[in-house]
């Protein structure tokens, strides 16, 4: 039976696109029979893969239209990998979803027979909160929260846990956290020690080990239309996807399964319980300000090599005729 994980952030640029399509060929070269599915309108999944498909074989072609399974799924570079691609089309579904029923329940239909085929399915979700969106939630089993190490990402986590207390409660979908995941880290900056410190003592679910660096591999890659294990396997970037999958394999998913708490999960209601108690201060506030530090006074040099006298000195400062006169000579 196939783990179902969702990449989910309601921010953009947070390395979501980037870490479903790495942790999933890593997880198939470790043997595991993987599918990703493209569930963004903007389908850069599906261009950094180099998913070749017809303009009706995508997720949105199988959801609304019927395509069949063998179809929509597309083989990639990697033995164990495939992929279900998407397109702009996507996007028509929004409009197309709000007067049917059981709207949010499509993609979890979808998903249901492929959980024997494969051992991990992983969906790429679009940065926003809308019926797609909802629809890859549920279909999920798990999540997992790519978090840049910057501050407008402290600013909007408690939002996303927010929703995903929504899909529990309004649904009754037990969505478990798998756990957040750290992207763009850079040790030299000291914004991103102090994010990725406050995230790993405040946040109350599981906080993966690895940090995801900021690469410029991680970035080629997709134009290359390749995973960055293809591309430079050696680099940092593919060296902690590596350890990322290994890391998601070796954690029992029955750990995702939250604890109770004894102090409210949210800022408000104590129903949903917790790996560890969260705090109701915002993330943020705990950053320390940055401030520049004036630079030191330099002395002032000589101009010209001609230096005044200084205060108190009977010299006399020579006269503009008197150096003439010395050049002469």
């Amino acid at each position: 039976m196939a783990r179902v994980i969702s990449i989910f952030n309601q921010k953009g640029g947070v390395g979501k696109t980037t870490t479903a399509m790495n942790l999933a060929a890593y997880l198939a070269i470790a043997g595991k029979r993987t599918l990703l599915i493209d569930f963004d309108p903007q389908f850069n999944a599906t261009v950094g893969f180099g998913v070749v498909h017809q303009p009706d074989e995508t997720i949105y072609h199988a959801l609304f239209m019927g395509a069949p399974l063998e179809r929509v799924v597309k083989r990639t570079f990697l033995t164990n990998l495939e992929c279900i691609p998407a397109s702009q089309d996507l996007a028509g579904a929004l409009v197309e979803l709000v007067s049917v029923e059981n709207r949010e329940q499509y993609l979890r239909t979808f998903v249901r027979p492929l959980r024997e085929r494969y051992d991990f399915i992983f969906v790429d979700m679009g940065p926003s909160l809308n019926l797609l969106t909802v629809n890859g939630l549920i279909a999920s089993d798990e999540v997992i929260i790519p978090i840049q190490c910057e501050y407008y990402s402290l600013e909007g986590l408690s939002q996303i846990l927010s929703t995903l207390d929504l899909i529990r409660k309004n649904v009754g979908h037990p969505l478990k956290i798998t756990g957040a995941l750290l992207t763009m880290y850079d040790k030299r900056e000291k914004l991103g020690r102090e994010v990725a410190r406050e995230v790993r003592r405040r946040f109350p679910y599981h906080v993966f080990d690895i940090e995801i660096p900021r690469s410029v591999s991680l970035a080629e890659a997709p134009s290359f239309q390749k995973p960055v294990l293809l591309y430079a396997p050696q680099s940092p970037g593919a060296l902690a996807y590596e350890r990322l999958a290994a890391e998601v394999i070796a954690r029992d998913p029955n750990s995702a399964v939250e604890r109770p708490a004894t102090v409210p999960t949210s800022f408000g209601e104590p129903d949903v319980p917790l790996e560890r108690p969260i705090d109701p201060e915002p993330f943020h506030e705990h950053i320390e300000p940055f401030t520049e530090q004036a630079p030191e006074a330099t002395p002032d040099l000589p101009v010209s090599g001609l230096v005044g006298p200084e205060e108190g000195d009977d010299a006399e400062v020579p006269k503009q005729d008197d150096l003439s006169t010395e050049f002469e000579r």
